[in-house]
């Protein structure tokens, strides 16, 4: 997911795919350990991903406190 995608999107949208997210490493965590998961990098990905919402979050959080 590009940043550019994430910025676009308000404060809630951004919390619900930050659960989607987490959900998803829990399924593909899950896949890994019964030896089902094609993908390996899947999880890298899907990390990385929740760690930009989490700063894009962050930001508008900050921008919102200071106005």
């Amino acid at each position: 997911m590009k940043p550019n995608e994430l910025r676009e999107m308000n404060l809630s949208e951004l919390k619900l795919k930050e659960n989607d997210l987490l959900e998803e490493v829990f399924n593909l965590r899950f896949q890994k350990s019964t030896n089902r998961l094609e993908n390996p990098m899947k999880i890298r990905e899907a990390k990385k991903d929740i760690a930009r919402v989490k700063t894009i979050i962050k930001e508008k959080e900050l921008t919102a406190k200071k106005k």
